[in-house]
């Protein structure tokens, strides 16, 4: 009887810290949307330009077309990003923030977390911020799943990728508006690898 007690008390152990491990990382999840989850989202973001954005393979993908956007529906101004993608050697795509102008997307317009290993210009590939924060060591993300975690707070941006802080900028020339995942052809125009996002969650701060 005493060992059959025993046994019951040290079962409603494991089960109060099981369920205490997952009310913890509940509460560590507080306040994160999810925009894509697999095979889920597309319904969160409207598109420009002619990518073939699907639904495919856990993922949503696209890998044709001279260039397109997923834009999201909402604005945001300060935020915390996570999101999971994979890359070719040869993928062209990016994650846009504080878009000031959703019919003018680029550089130009909002701030680019970039994903091109084979950019013309190494320092802005993988890693930077395009034209305002350049990445030194070179980064790399082909032909593996990557994750970015991103933090743009008032003028501060940070950026990691898979845990390594890549570029840190202080800027304000962009204060808030949709984001967008990008995807783009090569240099000249060459077919550019897909792009691949598994997973993307926002954090409103």
């Amino acid at each position: 009887m005493k060992r059959l007690a025993g046994i019951t008390m040290g079962l409603l152990v494991v089960a109060v810290t099981v369920f205490g491990c997952a009310q913890m990382s509940s509460l560590m999840d507080t306040g994160w949307v999810t925009l894509i989850d697999g095979e889920k989202g597309l319904e969160n973001f409207n598109r420009t330009g002619d990518a073939n954005w699907r639904a495919e393979d856990g993922a949503i993908v696209a890998d044709k077309g001279k260039g397109g956007y997923l834009v999201s529906k909402n604005s945001y101004k300060d935020f915390q990003i996570r999101a999971e993608f994979w890359a070719d050697h040869t993928t062209n795509s990016r994650i846009l923030m504080r878009i000031s102008d959703p019919n003018k997307i680029g550089s130009a317009t909002a701030y680019e977390a970039n994903i091109y290993d084979q950019a013309p210009r190494p320092e802005f590939g993988t890693g930077s911020i395009t034209g305002f924060a350049k990445v030194n060591p070179i980064f790399k993300a082909g032909g593996k799943w990557n994750t970015y975690e991103i933090s743009v707070k008032g003028s501060e941006i940070t950026l990691k990728l898979n845990g390594v802080e890549t570029v840190s900028l202080q800027d304000s020339k962009f204060s808030s508006g949709p984001l967008s995942l990008q995807y783009l052809t090569g240099p000249k125009g060459a077919p550019g690898g897909p792009i691949k996002w598994r997973k993307v969650q926002i954090k409103p701060l």
